[in-house]
């Protein structure tokens, strides 16, 4: 029989595609999200009944155990960028995380890969960083085996980063913390990684995932512009002014029950003091074997739809060389 891994948050940006190779490589995936009915777009990824959405919430013992039964393996994917409600950052990246892992030590299961983030550091004052520096611990205290996986920042067709910047309006592109670094690493490279952890041919430890290129924000987002065939003017925002903004953005979101959500928040003003790069002397993709993609080779296959001529830009530059007799 086929084995089983439980990929807890498979449906979203990273865990689809994890979901989706294992369940290539013949595994039945069983994908634990809090919204099934919403995740219905991992079952084309395996033949019927191999990929599975199933309900859980991370933050409930009987919740993780009842979707781990049975499996060989679990993925923890779960994170968050803006906590709401009780979808905290203590609850899910730190408590969260050590649940996943406790229980997977009590019921015997081998193998466990952990997605957490560069930057991770118990003594940081983002909130964010402080949890999953937790939610590591968490993990390797309960699970010494297990592999954890710190990307920068993550780029693909659903990401959150450049689709974002695109998509903006207006002649001004506004970013904050312009001269912070980045190594942006594709997702599906993120993905590879991860397989390889699952079926046991990465060795335990933590792996800083990053791209080959280093880029400044201001940097990728020129990049960006020059992809989508946009001029616009990027302007810093001064640290100042952001937090000032992002409190008022917190508040609404605060206010509305969540119908409003914060486009920066204050915690993601601290994350953007620090650059955001692979540590010196720490394993990653070279480790691994895998020869990370570059943003410049992806970013046209989704970032066209932000042109101003769309899916034709390319036909009416084209066009432009043409020559008439």
């Amino acid at each position: 029989m086929s084995k089983l891994v439980t990929i807890y948050g498979g449906a979203g940006f990273v865990g689809r595609y994890i979901a989706r190779r294992l369940a290539k490589d013949g595994w039945r995936v069983r994908v634990a999200v809090r919204h099934p009915n919403a995740a219905m777009h991992v079952k084309p990824y395996g033949v019927p009944g191999q990929v599975e959405p199933v309900l859980c919430n991370i933050r409930d013992d009987a919740s993780v155990r009842s979707v781990m039964q049975g499996a060989d393996a679990v993925v923890n994917c779960v994170g968050l960028m803006n906590q709401q409600g009780k979808n905290t950052f203590d609850a899910v990246q730190a408590e969260g995380a050590g649940r996943i892992a406790r229980i997977a030590a009590e019921q015997g299961i081998g193998s466990m890969v952990h997605i957490s983030a560069i930057g991770a550091d118990k003594d940081s004052a983002s909130d964010y960083a402080r949890t999953k520096a937790q939610g590591e611990e968490a993990v390797l205290a309960a699970m010494p085996g297990a592999v954890i996986l710190r990307p920068s920042v993550i780029f693909g067709p659903e990401d959150d980063f450049f689709n974002r910047f695109a998509g903006m309006m207006g002649p001004v592109l506004p970013v904050v913390g312009a001269d912070v670094k980045f190594q942006p690493v594709y997702v599906d490279d993120v993905a590879q990684a991860a397989v390889m952890a699952v079926e046991g041919k990465v060795p335990a430890g933590i792996y800083e995932l990053g791209g080959p290129e280093t880029r400044t924000f201001r940097e990728l987002m020129q990049d960006m512009l020059t992809v989508i065939r946009r001029r616009k003017a990027i302007v810093n925002l001064p640290y100042f002014a952001a937090s000032f903004m992002a409190f008022f953005f917190d508040l609404g979101q605060k206010l509305t029950g969540g119908l409003f959500k914060s486009m920066l928040t204050r915690d993601q003003v601290k994350l953007l003091k620090s650059d955001n790069v692979v540590s010196e002397g720490a394993k990653g993709f070279a480790d691994l074997g895998i020869k990370p993609v570059a943003p410049e080779v992806v970013l046209p296959d989704y970032l066209w739809r932000f042109r101003p001529s769309g899916q034709y830009a390319a036909i009416k530059e084209s066009a432009k060389n043409l020559r008439v007799s």
